[in-house]
């Protein structure tokens, strides 16, 4: 039989594994918590202010170099250092499963990273006007084939893009289903890939792009600018043709 001594004993034992094994869940729960604090997040490549070829004033007396410098220091500046915010916070998200977060960081992804990407070519579209040379080789076939001429491409780009409502981009490109150059824009800082086109030459409509020297005369401003059109940007390395879009056919 059994004496009070066993029973205590035993009460004992029970207590001590109950302590125990809360003791080792509440120690698991700590260690899962840490690690989820812990958890790496995806690596992305931060994007960079890209150096202008030119300086600010060299692309007078078309675009002042007010403008220039503005458009280059603050708002480009701005639009790479929001899509880097953006895609950090983006990865925080992903790393930690929230899928709504990650939704949620997309419109900052597409709005700043298009305005990043959008004006890392345009700054290589344009030229001083001392350098301008007329389009000449693959391209300008190309451009002859699918419009006739150059000024007949140049008419109906200028058409397109003054008349986007708003602010937005104005585009040449390569539709690569159809072998075919293409004109057509986009709105706010969206990518000529959007549309099905691999860019070859963009135009920004926003007005922080001409307004301190065009003010609202938009039309003025498009047509200048094909004084300072960079046609070698066709030809600039395939790396970059790949990275920024204005690839070969």
């Amino acid at each position: 039989s059994s004496s009070p001594l066993d029973s205590t004993t035993d009460d004992g034992r029970r207590r001590t594994t109950t302590m125990l094994s809360r003791a080792v869940t509440t120690s698991a729960r700590r260690c899962r918590a840490l690690a989820s604090s812990r958890a790496p997040t995806r690596a992305f490549v931060s994007a960079k202010l890209p150096d202008l070829d030119y300086d600010f004033s060299a692309l007078e007396p078309v675009i002042c170099a007010e403008i220039m410098e503005i458009h280059h220091q603050k708002h480009h500046n701005t639009y790479v250092t929001n899509f880097n915010i953006a895609q950090e916070k983006y990865a925080e998200a992903e790393a930690k499963g929230d899928y709504a977060g990650m939704i949620a960081m997309q419109p900052a992804i597409k709005f700043n990273g298009g305005g990043h990407v959008n004006h890392a070519l345009f700054w290589k579209c344009l030229t001083p006007p001392k350098d301008y040379a007329l389009p000449e080789g693959e391209l300008l076939k190309m451009i002859e084939r699918d419009f006739g001429s150059l000024n007949a491409m140049q008419d109906k780009f200028t058409a397109a893009t003054v008349a986007v409502q708003g602010s937005g981009w104005g585009w040449l490109g390569y539709d690569k289903a159809n072998k075919k150059l293409a004109v057509t824009t986009t709105a706010n800082q969206d990518v000529c890939l959007s549309t099905g086109l691999t860019p070859i030459l963009g135009v920004d409509t926003w007005e922080h792009a001409y307004y301190l020297q065009y003010k609202n005369l938009r039309p003025d401003y498009v047509k200048n600018l094909w004084k300072i059109i960079n046609w070698k940007v066709w030809d600039i390395g395939e790396s970059r043709r790949t990275h920024q879009g204005a690839a070969k056919p």
